[in-house]
């Protein structure tokens, strides 16, 4: 992997992770479409130091909500009023919106794999994204706020996320769905698809780290990689900022209508 492209992706990983486009669909078809060949094992590296990337994005963007939720929650432990503050329900609810994943992705690990080999899959997988956002438009009362729904909200909008464990399938496309269906806003159900991405990311991440350990091929292409994790931090943060002030006047109709086209333009190139 050259620094070009590197930059290159890094850019592509910061700005689809958070909008509704799906960053792990890029990062497959995108070297496909320019044909590159990178290698497995580089592609391997990079997209794990990348999506640690965007998790410093939201965490530096959210760090004042994250403080909130622990340091609320550590000091109501054990208190009978605990649940009663906002705090608190936000962290319970971002664990609960958590476990779909973590179970769907214990068990159906070999599955995901296989499809990230498939460009035609993710392309497919792509158009279900597209499906998903129209769904949201057209289901959701865009009533409540982020501090107004419930675990069974939670629990719902987490199954939505372990829908985005395949290529294509976006996490915040699904999550955002999952929280318009829920009657949510458009900017608390994108609030709440960032900060329930938080604990999934550190797991992933974790995990993926340390496959890395030993892999002699991650000091050989040291520059390109932090060119990569440095690019994807910064837009990705960019990319926040932008999608909560443009969900706050606009619908996500614009990013359904993209994704049908960049899939089509994938099935018949790829």
């Amino acid at each position: 992997m050259t620094t070009f492209q590197a930059f290159i992706l890094g850019i592509v990983q910061g700005v689809t992770e958070f909008l509704p486009i799906s960053s792990s669909g890029h990062l497959v078809l995108v070297p496909s479409l320019l044909g590159w060949k990178i290698p497995a094992e580089e592609a391997f590296i990079f997209d794990v130091l990348v999506q640690l990337g965007t998790l410093v994005a939201v965490i530096v963007y959210f760090w004042k909500d994250l403080w909130a939720i622990l340091s609320v929650t550590f000091k109501s432990v054990g208190k009978p009023n605990m649940l009663s503050h906002p705090e608190v329900r936000l962290g319970v609810n971002i664990l609960v919106a958590t476990i779909p994943a973590v179970v769907i992705g214990f068990f159906f690990q070999e599955t995901v794999e296989d499809a990230f080999g498939s460009p035609t899959a993710t392309a497919l997988f792509l158009l279900l994204t597209a499906v998903l956002l129209v769904v949201a438009e057209r289901v959701g009362k865009r009533a409540r706020g982020i501090s107004e729904i419930g675990w069974i909200d939670a629990l719902v909008i987490g199954l939505f996320q372990a829908l985005a464990l395949f290529p294509g399938l976006s996490r915040s496309g699904a999550t955002i769905t999952g929280g318009m269906i829920s009657h949510m806003k458009r900017p608390a159900a994108a609030r709440f698809s960032f900060l329930m991405a938080v604990p999934v990311m550190i797991g992933a991440g974790a995990l993926a780290a340390i496959d890395l350990v030993g892999l002699p091929a991650l000091s050989t292409f040291a520059v390109p990689m932090l060119v990569g994790f440095l690019t994807a931090t910064m837009v990705g943060y960019i990319a926040i900022r932008w999608l909560l002030r443009y969900l706050a006047e606009r619908t996500l109709y614009v990013f359904s209508f993209y994704l049908v086209v960049f899939s089509v333009i994938a099935l018949f190139l790829g």
